[in-house]
């Protein structure tokens, strides 16, 4: 059921991040989101990544997502 937990986590970044950040949902049984999944590392899901502006991870959630911790490693890439 984790996944179903990460569903309403990930709306609510989707939203409250909206032109600020993108978001992209990826199933790891796609071609690309497998592929993804094979170069970040993903062994479980839902697997949330962070990734910078150079495309380097600065956050890995698995399972349950803790929301306040992405907004604030978010919010801290956006700042100048």
């Amino acid at each position: 059921m984790p996944c179903l937990l990460a569903k309403p986590v990930v709306d609510g970044l989707e939203r409250d991040l909206y032109g600020q950040a993108q978001v992209l949902r990826l199933g790891v049984m796609d071609d690309v989101g497998g592929a993804l999944a094979l170069r970040y590392g993903v062994r479980g899901v839902p697997t949330l990544v962070v990734l910078n502006g150079a495309g380097e991870v600065v956050l890995k959630q698995v399972g349950i997502l803790d929301r306040a911790e992405v907004m604030a490693v978010v919010e801290g890439l956006l700042e100048p």
